[in-house]
């Protein structure tokens, strides 16, 4: 009986680069992607700080209130009286809409909360205050 010598096997190798390449084009596309969609129009106030901060993803309506206590509605100025009108327009037929108040440290409480009770009477409407992350 003839023996054939066995043909050395070759070692499997699983090349992981290409699929780490891959991966990291994918990370930057959705780091670069979710830069654009956290813009949002507002006046430059002075945030107060807050832990538990969360971004809003589907803020359509911003609401600042300056150092001042003049109000604005997407960065046209408004009062406080026109502000509910003003909403219910930009909302149109939207039936749930994020509505983002950026009011400075500084202005009074009191008038934060006399903007926040006009804006809950507006039906569908749901309220956030923009805070910035502690630094």
């Amino acid at each position: 009986m003839s023996y054939l010598p066995e043909e050395p096997e070759e070692d499997f190798e699983l090349n992981i680069v290409p699929m780490i390449d891959v991966i990291f084009a994918i990370l930057t596309f959705f780091i670069i992607s979710s830069l654009f969609l956290t813009r949002s129009e507002s006046l430059p106030v002075n945030l107060p700080q807050a832990a538990s901060a969360e971004l809003q993803e589907r803020t359509r309506i911003t609401v600042s209130v300056e150092e001042s206590g003049e109000i604005a509605l997407n960065r046209q100025a408004t009062t406080l009286e026109d502000l509910q009108a003003g909403v219910r327009d930009l909302m149109g037929s939207t039936q749930e809409s994020v509505i983002v108040i950026n009011a400075d440290e500084a202005v009074s409480h009191g008038r934060v909360i006399a903007v926040m009770d006009e804006l809950r009477e507006i039906e569908g409407a749901t309220l956030g205050i923009a805070t910035r992350q502690p630094e």
